[in-house]
């Protein structure tokens, strides 16, 4: 995937254009439109015009908007488009504490559940060194259940910046999305808020902040996927918001 370089100085703009559909998704528009258009030639226009719908839900569904991501170090930044659900004090994921992953102290999870309307394609939030990837299968129940983040099929990423640190963020499989796909693998040096999997059909994204970082989102808030800021680093800061 090509990048550009943007900033806040004055210069020339650019102009907005449609959001490509991923490869992954590609298939499967096809396949809808394939279906769309024999039922248009046979005449079942009563079928033809609702799967015309499902194709371009299908599309939308697999859009890979490119985003603008801020390039601080001192950043974490969301992994996934969604709604902030849960805000909690929590132990790493057996999986992925101790030594070589998120230790054994009490982490920050920040939970963000993507609906089936939600972009879900997945990116890191820091800039680093993918040194843990575990996969665990499990059920399906709603992913925007407390359990879920044990009893759910889920992906566990660990990625290490170049000073040691470590972020932690997880993809939650929920009741109808049945297949994650991650697109790297350990060993894989990744870019802060490049694409690093997806999951089908709605779930929910986990992170998981180091000690003593406070995060800059509030319950309720919308997130973009590699563009909103959820954490800066060693930010003690607690903040209140207010729905309107």
């Amino acid at each position: 995937m090509s990048q550009s370089n943007y900033s806040n100085r004055p210069g020339s703009g650019i102009k907005w254009g449609w959001p490509s559909v991923h490869p992954e998704g590609r298939k499967f528009v096809l396949i809808a439109a394939f279906l769309c258009l024999v039922f248009a030639l046979m005449a079942w226009e009563t079928l033809a015009w609702p799967m015309a719908g499902v194709t371009l839900w299908v599309a939308a569904f697999f859009r890979d908007p490119q985003r603008v991501t801020p390039t601080d170090p001192a950043l974490v930044i969301a992994p996934a488009d969604g709604l902030i659900t849960q805000i909690a004090d929590v132990l790493p994921p057996p999986e992925i504490a101790g030594e070589g992953g998120l230790g054994h102290d009490p982490v920050t999870r920040v939970s963000i559940f993507m609906s089936v309307f939600d972009v879900h394609i997945n990116r890191t939030p820091i800039a680093g060194v993918v040194r843990q990837l575990v996969y665990i299968p499990g059920k399906f129940v709603n992913a925007d259940l407390d359990k879920a983040s044990e009893d759910n099929e889920r992906q566990h990423f660990v990625v290490e910046r170049a000073d040691g640190v470590r972020i932690g963020f997880t993809q939650i499989a929920g009741l109808i999305a049945r297949r994650i796909m991650p697109f790297v693998s350990v060993g894989t040096a990744v870019g802060i808020g490049e694409r690093v999997g997806l999951i089908r059909f709605g779930s929910r994204v986990d992170v998981f902040l180091p000690a003593g970082t406070v995060p800059s989102v509030l319950l309720g808030q919308r997130t973009l996927a590699g563009e909103t800021i959820i954490a800066r680093l060693g930010d003690t800061a607690e903040r209140d918001g207010v729905g309107q």
